[in-house]
């Protein structure tokens, strides 16, 4: 199809979306976006902000497709990446629109207008979410100590706190401080050069700069690129702050440690600021290279612990403010009393009722909240003994084995989703559930964690869990 078509059939998509998504929302990242081809039935969109894929792909793919068969018809789809030949183009092109624009305005304004458009290139090759600033974090004991330790790195990047190393459990706010360090460097010294990744897209970036030999006269083996593997570290060696997330996903990807160790010796010797989150601490990372661990420990260490019930109530209140939802403050109290382990959870309990109350037609109340949750029937006579047994029955093995230190795949999975379950139906503390298994609190964060991320794309983990909870309900 003629380019000129397939813009024709864009313009007509965005039209759709335009009242489908919320204003600011569409003017930062629909906008921007370009129609390459409409092939098979897709709908070929293109993005020259990095953040913009993984925003929309991850809130706005069933409005985007939505949309799309709205002007396409039923059977078409979209796909979304992002193209650095468009994102050149596309930050030329919006130079000369202002300079178009500034031409008759004031200095003031031509400066207003020039330091914007800089702050969002900044942000966007920072890999920063815009929703993640100090501003809307809200700090309560549990993360008091965290959240100055993160402020003063923001104020006095490289002067004292390096590196500084945040743990705590998924969910709590490790990343929010991580990017709001982010943001408050590029908005007060825009001079500085930040760049924010999480550890696994680091190393399967590391892994891309290798290549595989396949010449006749040798076996086949994976060679490095030494110009990817160049650029790959300039990338990463040439920022003034780095902040790496997720930093247990390291270990015992030994050659990749060795990369990291390097980058971040290039970085400190250099003076430069590094920000690293973990679920865990550094000591607690079992096959983390030793100097990493020794060089993590030099600076200060902090950490995130669950909110207790005033800052939960805090902080569905401030996320309902966010959201432009109306509710009573009975509402945020009960979510905050049924909801104790993250943020991440409270603010779905907030998103389930609010979805709830659109698609009844009414407003949030308490009444619907306790409706749309059923948090007294999902705890009524459920015990962890209770979880144990039929987790134990389901997979054919004891509540015995679940205690032990066995490691067999079958019995490891099911003690795994046993954790995962008292966690997620009695919000259960890490502490109290490694109590009943006779495990380490960092053992059950584990465990949680890694059935939690399993969940987002395993079908079959899926059909158990809903099938053991149907036990445990019966």
């Amino acid at each position: 199809m003629d380019i000129s078509e397939v813009n024709v059939l864009w313009n007509k998509v965005k039209e759709e979306l335009e009242v489908a998504v919320p204003e600011h929302i569409f003017a930062t990242w629909i906008t921007p976006l370009e129609a390459a081809d409409f092939e098979n039935n897709t709908l070929v969109l293109l993005s020259p902000h990095p953040m913009a894929v993984d925003i929309l792909k991850k809130n706005w793919t069933d409005k985007i497709r939505e949309s799309v068969k709205a002007v396409l018809g039923d059977n078409a789809t979209f796909s979304l990446s992002y193209d650095s030949d468009f994102a050149d183009r596309y930050i030329k092109n919006r130079k000369k629109e202002l300079s178009k624009i500034v031409a008759g305005q004031s200095e003031e304004e031509r400066k207003s207008e020039e330091s914007k458009m800089s702050l969002a290139q900044m942000q966007s090759s920072a890999n920063l979410n815009l929703n993640l600033k100090f501003d809307n974090f809200v700090v309560g004991e549990n993360s008091k100590f965290a959240y100055n330790a993160a402020f003063s790195v923001a104020n006095n990047p490289s002067k004292k706190f390096n590196p500084l190393f945040i743990y705590g459990a998924s969910g709590l706010g490790k990343t929010h401080l991580m990017q709001a360090i982010g943001h408050y460097i590029i908005f007060n010294k825009p001079n500085l050069k930040v760049r924010y990744i999480r550890m696994e897209d680091y190393f399967n970036e590391w892994m891309r700069c290798f290549q595989y030999n396949d010449s006749p006269n040798a076996k086949k083996r994976q060679v490095c690129n030494n110009t990817l593997m160049r650029k790959f570290h300039q990338k990463f060696q040439n920022v003034d702050i780095l902040l790496m997330d997720d930093i247990q996903f390291i270990e015992s990807k030994m050659k990749t440690m060795e990369d990291f160790f390097s980058t971040f010796e290039a970085l400190y010797t250099n003076n430069k600021q590094i920000v690293i989150a973990s679920d865990r601490l550094p000591g607690d990372i079992p096959k983390l290279d030793n100097r990493l661990r020794t060089r993590f420990e030099m600076g200060l260490v902090v950490d995130i612990v669950p909110p207790d019930y005033e800052t939960r109530f805090e902080i569905v209140k401030s996320y309902a403010k966010e959201l432009g939802v109306e509710a009573d403050d009975e509402v945020f109290a009960y979510i905050a009393e049924n909801f104790v382990n993250n943020v991440r959870e409270l603010k779905g309990a907030f998103n389930k009722v609010s979805a709830y109350a659109e698609f009844s037609g009414v407003g949030v109340t308490l009444d619907l909240a306790k409706k749309a949750l059923n948090c007294e029937m999902r705890k009524k006579d459920i015990t962890i003994e209770k979880i144990a047994q039929a987790v134990s029955e389901y997979f054919g093995v004891t509540v015995s084995d679940l205690k032990s230190t066995a490691r067999q795949q079958k019995i490891s999975h099911a003690r795994h989703v046993s954790v995962f379950l008292a966690r997620d139906i009695l919000q259960m503390s890490y502490e109290a559930i490694g109590d009943y298994f006779s495990k380490k609190h960092t053992t059950i964060m584990y465990s949680c964690d890694l059935i939690s991320d399993k969940l987002k794309s395993d079908v079959n983990l899926q059909s158990e869990i809903e099938e053991i909870k149907v036990q445990i309900r019966a």
